[in-house]
């Protein structure tokens, strides 16, 4: 009898413990929905009535038609009430952003100016207007960051809930066989359809639909999540959209401005002294880094859209690694770091595409270079692996290493270890495309590492004719 009221006990134990950790994955998830979902709509929202007003303006100006004051007036009466529609969130306890008062205290003082002048001076100054575009899209870009945080949070309360519920259910054994069964149905079956998307959230940024059909608050839960999944899915395309048009927008100008002060440098336009030439050099270096984070970016536009123009062949492994090694060996000179080979004579030719897998080894190798300390070494070893399809490539630096919890991060797009942000230049984009190129060549990439011993970086490849 004992023994029965203490199975008992632990279940309900369980099952309390298990409803808390439920109830908050809810309160996070009504959150994510009725706040940072409505505040990323709507500023949204007010950026697009900020563009059409400042569109209206410029019409009005130049065509000096009244219909164009008409659809400034409704643009700006929708800016308002989408500025009213945050504030309200505040009034209601909400957390919203100190910046959005600021804004409205800023917007009432600007609009009244212009509702107190005369008829053509009317319009809110653009300079205003683009000021305001960019606190939104601040706390637009703050506020997401606060949606990949509660998303985390939930993984940890999913997991921390799933673990509960496996314990609970195993101690209290047939004294419980009946509702073991009806709660691994009804509830264990759910938390871990929802810890699968949260995961695939957290390494894809973006997941399949949760098949979660219950109408109860694991329904309501899977649907939120389904939203958010299409609406964070959607808001990547288009920021991957943006920054592919930015990017390619701004290469003209910018090669122009590299022309320019290339010519100046080669003194065509005439005669330079040395604190000139200087200035020139400085110039054209930083120029240069531009236009390489240009290429990065597009670099990535181009893979997330599918547009990898790969033609494969097979490769001679042995030359392809000996002609990147010899090819970054000044750079390794330079920090007197020496670059440790052990590559076998006789190792099988791989398939694929020598200008990007370049770009994978380059970028790899170059990483490890950087990140080791003067006077240390840089070992690439290379070895068939057990089912002789594929050849495994390993890349050891001696650097500060990779912290557990950010192994699985560190391929995310504009992801720095927080150990090298401050010391460190690069904005993130490197282990991304390689991630892309060597999974569009059917193969894996992954890290091994520890704080402060260095890290490895793995990689596979078919090898030709499997």
């Amino acid at each position: 009898m004992i023994w029965f009221f203490f199975f008992i006990s632990i279940f309900c134990g369980t099952i309390l413990i298990l409803f808390v950790n439920i109830q908050k994955i809810v309160t996070i998830s009504e959150n994510l929905v009725e706040q940072n979902f409505e505040i990323s709509s709507t500023s949204k929202k007010m950026i697009e009535n900020l563009l059409a007003m400042e569109e209206s303006s410029r019409k009005y100006k130049l065509l000096k038609k009244d219909i164009y004051i008409q659809q400034y007036i409704s643009s700006r009466t929708d800016f308002s009430q989408n500025l009213n529609t945050v504030l309200e969130m505040g009034k209601k306890g909400k957390n919203i952003a100190a910046k959005w008062k600021w804004l409205d205290s800023e917007y009432q003082r600007v609009a009244l100016n212009a509702d107190n002048t005369a008829h053509q001076d009317l319009w809110i100054p653009e300079d205003d207007m683009n000021r305001w575009i960019q606190i939104i899209s601040g706390m637009q870009t703050q506020n997401e960051k606060l949606i990949e945080q509660s998303t985390r949070e939930l993984n940890r309360q999913s997991q921390m809930s799933s673990r509960n519920a496996l314990i609970g259910l195993a101690l209290s054994g047939m004294v419980g066989l009946v509702g073991i069964l009806f709660l691994s149905y009804s509830m264990i079956r759910p938390l871990k359809e929802l810890l699968k998307g949260i995961r695939s959230i957290s390494k894809d940024r973006f997941s399949k639909p949760i098949q979660v059909r219950s109408k109860d608050e694991f329904g309501k839960l899977a649907d939120a999540f389904n939203t958010m999944a299409v609406q964070l899915k959607e808001e990547e395309r288009m920021r991957s959209d943006f920054i592919g048009m930015l990017s390619h927008e701004i290469r003209t100008p910018l090669t122009s401005t590299r022309e320019s002060v290339n010519m100046i440098a080669e003194e065509v336009m005439g005669a330079i002294n040395e604190r000139q030439r200087k200035f020139l050099e400085i110039a054209s270096t930083e120029i240069g880094r531009i236009c390489d984070l240009l290429n990065h970016l597009m670099q990535v536009s181009r893979l997330e859209s599918l547009e990898l123009n790969i033609r494969k062949q097979s490769i001679n492994t042995n030359t392809f690694v000996s002609g990147c090694i010899n090819r970054l060996s000044y750079v390794a000179n330079t920090k007197n770091i020496h670059i440790d080979a052990s590559i076998p004579s006789e190792l099988p030719s791989i398939h694929g595409d020598p200008e990007y897998l370049q770009r994978v080894f380059y970028n790899l190798l170059e990483n490890a270079i950087k990140f080791s300390e003067s006077g240390s070494r840089v070992s690439v070893r290379i070895k068939p692996a057990k089912n002789r399809s594929m050849l495994l490539f390993f890349i050891k630096d001696n650097g500060p290493g990779v912290p557990e919890e950010e192994q699985t991060l560190i391929f995310n797009k504009y992801y720095q270890a927080k150990g090298t942000r401050d010391h460190i230049d690069g904005v993130g984009l490197g282990l991304n495309i390689s991630k892309h190129i060597i999974e569009a060549h059917d193969g894996n990439i992954w890290v091994e590492s520890k704080n402060n011993q260095g890290s490895t970086f793995c990689f596979s490849l078919p090898i030709a004719g499997h």
